[in-house]
């Protein structure tokens, strides 16, 4: 018999995450002066403001690039400063600044935000051009750096800032803070937490130390934001309050779509609306662009689901002008349902990209990059990659994954460290969802816990949503009800069935009610 954890516990085991934080407040957040080359881009910004130069900002289609494009040009704004803004397209551009990009920029100063630490092509390509180049950038920094004029990256080996775990927008928000102090500006630094808690969250930040602190106080000026995007979501989607979960499951996906499905400039656009009218048009196209995302990446997961060999520990699949958009959705989608690392191969011409995500405690960029011979790039972390290979490498490429990947253990695969334990379905009440807002915001290394309820009877079942993919289950035990909701269910669940589940709790708020609900992660058991 499992121990059944008790309030006390579940708050003392969450609790324990935070232990080690230094930073608990506002206040605590380091100043900029600890990034390396910040000094240095301020005062060529400054002057470049100063004798009027043309300064370009070039960002990144994905929520944190487009948010960092938003904090760096409404601070020009402010000042009346002019500037061009440019955000790469994913499928004709590619990924970060190359020398057709700036080719395409009229320019004596770029600024990048969210890209740039491996332009070495385009840095080149500016220096014979007589165009300054500051990075500004939080992703892995190469052995050789770009011979840039400034580099403000924390992940650089000789940069001394004490969180190197940030997003791109929020390096562009520690540049604005420099300029504001360089420049003896009276400047509201704190009206951008609300947009940074988008984008920390949506780049899968942790969530902890100065992290923590900025989201927690974003999230808390979400709803009271006066900015027109956020009344306009409100509005379009009628909701009273915004909270941690409509970035996850709402706002980052909605301004993730343009990106994926066709330009970026439209959230940034959505997310620079002054006017609210115009602010609804425009997210009314991105709600469109996000359904057609949904669409396309449901053909492509049913398209991958007739490739996979469950005997392996890892699921590679490809196929012919698969959407690029969308092919780190189904990656991660798949290896949800496996349980299982998962490669999604998009193949265009004789090249195949691909987006990679890793589950347990199996270091998916390690895999990639002991087979980086067969490699044209790859790029990542331990949790989530991308790379591109030769389409005639594609079957030796997968044969040696396979042949790695033979040898991990099912507890690598399965390890969840977010798995709480076992409660009494009596003790999920609003005292247990006081307990979980206690310890928000969740996301990376900071999830949601994860409980476990055994033997639980399905009391009614029901089919919901758009494209009927979800599932809304009444669940029963002694004597006690309640909801649940299963996104993208991966299991036959029906009314008479007894289950063991895996879940989080939330608070549904319909119609003025509110009530525990549970959101199923995993169906354990079923008979």
């Amino acid at each position: 018999m499992h121990k059944i954890l008790t309030n006390d516990e579940i708050r003392k085991i969450l609790s324990k995450r935070f232990q080690d934080d230094t930073c608990n407040c506002l206040a605590d957040i380091p100043s900029p002066n600890s990034l390396k080359d910040i000094e240095r881009a301020t005062l060529r910004i400054v002057d470049a403001i100063e004798k009027k130069e043309k300064i370009a900002i070039v960002g990144d289609y994905d929520v944190d690039g487009v948010v960092a494009s938003v904090v760096l040009s409404e601070f020009f704004d402010d000042l009346n400063v002019a500037y061009s803004i440019l955000i790469p397209n994913r499928f004709s551009d590619g990924y970060g600044l190359n020398p057709n990009i700036v080719k395409r920029v009229d320019a004596n100063l770029i600024i990048t935000v969210d890209n740039g630490i491996s332009a070495i092509e385009a840095a080149d390509f500016c220096n014979k051009n007589s165009i300054d180049l500051i990075i500004t950038d939080h992703h892995e920094a190469p052995p050789t750096l770009p011979d840039a004029y400034a580099i403000v990256n924390p992940k650089q080996l000789d940069c001394n800032f004490p969180n190197s775990e940030i997003c791109g927008a929020q390096v562009a928000w520690y540049l604005v803070a420099n300029l504001k102090e360089k420049m003896g500006l009276k400047y509201n630094l704190g009206k951008f937490l609300d947009i940074l808690s988008v984008a920390i969250m949506a780049d899968m930040m942790e969530l902890k130390d100065m992290n923590r602190v900025m989201v927690k106080k974003g999230i808390k000026n979400l709803s009271s934001s006066k900015r027109v995007p956020f009344i306009a979501i409100k509005k379009y989607f009628a909701k009273e309050t915004l909270e941690g979960d409509d970035i996850s499951f709402l706002i980052a996906p909605l301004i993730n779509s343009s990106g994926r499905m066709e330009e970026a400039i439209l959230s940034y656009e959505f997310l620079k609306s002054k006017n609210l009218e115009d602010a609804i048009v425009k997210l009314e196209y991105i709600v469109s662009l996000n359904n057609m995302r949904k669409d396309e990446e449901k053909t492509l997961f049913d398209a991958s689901l007739k490739q996979i060999n469950e005997d392996e520990n890892i699921v590679i699949v490809w196929g012919e002008d698969w959407h690029e958009g969308v092919i780190g959705i189904v990656a991660s989608r798949l290896s949800k349902k496996f349980k299982k690392p998962s490669i999604v191969f998009s193949i265009n011409g004789e090249i195949a990209k691909a987006s990679a995500r890793s589950v347990g405690d199996v270091d998916i960029l390690l895999l990639i990059s002991m087979q980086k011979e067969l490699l044209l790039r790859f790029g990542g972390h331990k949790n989530a990659a991308g790379l591109s290979i030769k389409k005639e490498n594609l079957n030796k490429f997968k044969t040696s994954m396979v042949k790695l990947c033979k040898d991990i253990s099912k507890e690598e695969l399965e390890i969840d460290r977010d798995i709480l334990g076992e409660i009494d379905i009596k003790s999920i009440d609003f005292k247990l969802l006081d307990i979980i807002d206690e310890f928000e915001p969740y996301g990376q290394k900071n999830q949601k816990p994860i409980f476990i309820l055994k033997n639980v009877f399905v009391k009614e079942d029901r089919v919901i949503g758009r494209d009927k993919r979800h599932l809304k289950l009444t669940l029963s035990k002694d004597n006690y009800s309640i909801e649940a909701l299963f996104f993208n269910y991966d299991v036959d669940v029906k009314q008479g069935d007894t289950i063991d589940i895996l879940f989080t709790v939330f608070c549904n708020k319909f119609r003025g009610l509110a009530t525990p609900q549970l959101l199923i992660k995993q169906v354990l058991n079923y008979f």
